[in-house]
């Protein structure tokens, strides 16, 4: 519960500081799905996520620099939380 709670936070926070300081500022965050698992984690743990994952594979560092990169330069978006979880969130 208390990570859910932190990730509500985050997109609140995006959303409403986008509003306080456009236009001269723009606020986005990207929220990153499995990208590093933890050492503690088995091969069937990983084989499960990713069996799980509708694109089928874990994210790499790659996946969400991407994203930081595409926010960094789409000069017409604000306020958006873009999620980088090879679609985790759609189950």
């Amino acid at each position: 519960m208390p990570h859910g709670i932190s990730k509500a936070g985050v997109i609140h926070m995006t959303t409403e500081l986008a509003l306080a300081l456009a236009p001269h500022v723009r606020v986005n965050a990207v929220a990153p799905g499995a990208v590093l698992l933890p050492d503690s984690w088995s091969d069937a743990d990983a084989a499960r996520l990713v069996k799980t994952t509708p694109l089928g594979r874990l994210g790499t560092s790659d996946d969400v620099a991407q994203a930081v990169v595409y926010l960094l330069e789409a000069g017409y978006v604000t306020g958006h939380t873009l999620v980088v979880d090879g679609g985790r969130h759609l189950r």
